[in-house]
């Protein structure tokens, strides 16, 4: 299935149903009277945040969405009834904005949350709603009020438990292939990975989300390379394992490029917990990758791990170490609750 993270589409509720004007005419029946229903109310626009959707490839062909009007109301006391909602699927982490797309209207975090964007217009009376002591036979119907209608913005926001993030070239997706059933694009060119893509991992009896993000470069926050399009995806990530391409001849410079442009980028993502990986190790000699570690290790003070996504050097134990990170996460996440 084809990526889309982002999407313009114009949604419109139902106009209420026309009131009736009637009078019952019947043999026998001296004083009839008004009879006429009122019309029925138009239908909603509903967005609702469902399970196994990770990409908004449904809104790039089909950009109208608009909900049934409401029944026109009719002879004999009868109401004309509701006009049906129109419910747009929508996955998890989708962020609706107003036309100028920046506006914030909704924030789909949780499935099965559901909300009514666009309320369907209320149904007209119908002349019977008039009739009074001293307006026995009145000749009024309303027309149904009318709907709302708007543009908007999908945004989709990728939740996942960690991000995968690096320069381009770091392995990242190598990595994601070789801890996870996900089969990302792999070779040995810049940009490889023009999408996220998700993956489940296993850790014993562990299981989390892992995302892959499109490689950053310097200015990345200022949409060099791929731009600010895909940092939005790792603002949704619990934790960060950073990779850093070991046979780099300045892997500070690499670390420190990427912690630059999430700095920039603002919000919370320079705060997220990062484990720190020196990746591609089984290309590297036992001194190199010493000499590397340890300047990694001053310049981050942090400990660095060492792997490699293709022999398995150093993955299992990493593996593990995220597992127990995801755990804290969300039993932090629960106890804010």
């Amino acid at each position: 299935m084809k990526f889309l993270d982002q999407a313009k589409i114009y949604v419109r509720s139902g106009n209420g149903g026309a009131g009736c004007v009637g009078f019952r005419r019947e043999k026998f029946i001296e004083f009839g009277g008004p009879d006429g229903g009122d019309g029925g109310r138009g239908g909603d626009v509903v967005l609702e945040c469902v399970d196994g959707l990770n990409t908004l490839i449904d809104y790039r062909y089909a950009q109208h969405f608009k909900a049934e009007t409401g029944h026109h109301g009719m002879g004999g006391q009868r109401t004309g009834g509701s006009g049906q909602d129109i419910v747009l699927r929508l996955p998890r982490g989708t962020q609706v904005f107003a036309e100028d797309n920046e506006t914030l209207l909704v924030d789909l975090t949780e499935i099965g949350q559901r909300v009514v964007l666009c309320k369907g217009g209320d149904g007209g009376y119908g002349n019977l709603h008039y009739k009074s002591s001293t307006n026995r036979a009145p000749r009024r119907a309303d027309k149904g009020w009318p709907g709302e209608e708007r543009w908007i913005w999908l945004r989709l926001k990728l939740i996942a438990d960690i991000g995968l993030v690096g320069l381009p070239n770091a392995g990242k997706s190598t990595f994601l292939a070789a801890v996870s059933n996900a089969r990302p694009k792999i070779a040995d060119y810049p940009f490889t990975t023009l999408h996220p893509g998700l993956g489940v991992v296993k850790a014993g009896d562990r299981e989390f989300v892992m995302a892959d993000i499109p490689g950053l470069i310097e200015g990345a926050s200022e949409g060099a390379g791929l731009g600010t399009r895909f940092l939005g995806h790792v603002e949704r990530c619990r934790a960060l394992l950073h990779l850093v391409d070991g046979t780099e001849d300045d892997v500070v410079g690499a670390w420190r490029t990427v912690r630059a442009e999430l700095k920039a980028y603002g919000g919370t993502l320079a705060r997220k917990k990062e484990i720190l990986a020196l990746n591609k190790t089984d290309a590297m000699t036992d001194d190199d990758i010493e000499a590397k570690r340890s300047a990694l290790a001053k310049a981050s003070r942090r400990t660095v791990r060492v792997i490699s996504g293709v022999s398995g050097r150093g993955v299992p134990e990493l593996l593990h170490e995220l597992g127990r990170l995801v755990d804290r996460q969300r039993a932090e996440l629960e106890d804010a609750a």
